[in-house]
């Protein structure tokens, strides 16, 4: 972001355009990471408790519409949706315990397949960076892992056994199979293929000692380089883990910072951007944008607010997604079921 001073600057989101269609709350926001690949127009899928899916396009004008709308292979909440690498599948999970795969056929978006197994609401979905295994979680406290065979059918390779309550999120490090999984029983696991036969296991669970959050951890992303990832929280705070010294699969994951005081409800959602901004979302429905402090104390690190979006929605900021392909473009979704496109840009 050469052309944005992120450290004098006056900085300002700045709303591009809202997003109006779904009728009850948007939970969920994936970008397609294969936008302008082929001819692929920038595209953004949302999710909802109008038990729907939306995909919504950018046309040659820099307008945004949806051009389709993903039905009938749920009969409750979508609570998560994800792309996979290629662009070309988009997985999406339910309150209805199940996850649909839906492939982009023709001109219409058609589920081509459906797990299940879960046995109750299915809260978080994620690619691995292959596309060959998607993961899920639930509130039935475990994570599946899914193994993609040859024409949409998909095995169970493991199903993961650790947390004590509702597991919120799943993301998968973007270059190794690396599986981490956060939840309501306030702690962070770290997954790995342990050897076996279709065998994974967890390698550190973070939250056991004084350094982990005390309530529960709602989501999490990583840096672009995947050597730092950050929590977020129902105790109000974001807290920042780092593997440098150790950039391999079963490498630990030590707590670095911890960020508090910025938002004073529940940050739903966090997502840490290509350029190195990590935005927040909270139930107190404001948007929040970090950076790493270039000036910190000798042996120290910390990250400082660069800028704050009050009233960024009417209610809770449930996500928040910035645009892989254009950095500078922020995508959110509320409660007020509307989602809102933002540019990151420097006031005079």
């Amino acid at each position: 972001m050469s052309e944005i001073d992120l450290v004098d600057g006056n900085l300002a989101l700045k709303e591009i355009q809202k997003l109006d269609g779904h009728t009850d709350r948007v939970w969920s926001l994936a970008w397609n990471p294969a936008a302008g690949a082929g001819g692929l127009p920038p595209t953004l899928a949302s999710c909802s408790g109008d038990k729907t899916a939306r995909i919504w396009q950018q046309g040659p004008s820099g307008s945004w519409n949806c051009t389709a709308v993903l039905e009938d292979a749920h009969n409750r909440t979508v609570r998560s949706c994800a792309w996979s690498p290629c662009g070309k599948l988009l997985a999406t999970g339910s309150f209805d315990a199940t996850t649909a795969i839906w492939q982009q056929i023709g001109g219409d978006f058609e589920c081509v397949a459906t797990l299940e197994g879960h046995e109750n609401e299915v809260k978080g979905v994620a690619w691995n960076s292959s596309g060959s295994f998607l993961a899920t979680c639930s509130r039935d406290k475990s994570v599946w892992i899914w193994e993609m065979q040859p024409g949409n059918e998909f095995d169970c390779a493991s199903v993961l056994h650790g947390h004590t309550q509702d597991v919120k999120m799943v993301q998968w490090h973007p270059h190794l199979d690396v599986l981490v999984s956060v939840s309501y029983d306030n702690s962070i696991r770290i997954w790995i293929e342990d050897g076996d036969l279709n065998g994974w296991s967890c390698v550190q669970t973070l939250g056991e000692t004084s350094s982990g959050h005390s309530s529960t951890v709602w989501a999490l992303s990583f840096s672009s380089g995947g050597d730092r990832m950050v929590t977020c929280s129902d105790d109000l705070t974001m807290k920042i883990w780092d593997t440098t010294n150790n950039p391999s699969e079963d490498g630990s994951w030590f707590h670095l910072c911890t960020l508090s005081g910025y938002q004073d409800r529940t940050v739903f959602s966090v997502n840490w951007s290509r350029d190195g901004i990590i935005a927040t979302g909270a139930a107190d429905d404001s948007i929040c944008l970090f950076h790493e402090t270039k000036d910190s104390l000798v042996g120290g690190l910390s990250y400082s607010l660069i800028l704050k979006k009050d009233k960024a929605h009417d209610m809770d900021v449930n996500s928040v997604q910035w645009n892989p392909n254009e950095p500078k473009i922020l995508a959110s979704a509320s409660d007020d079921g509307s989602i809102k496109l933002w540019r990151l840009t420097q006031v005079p």
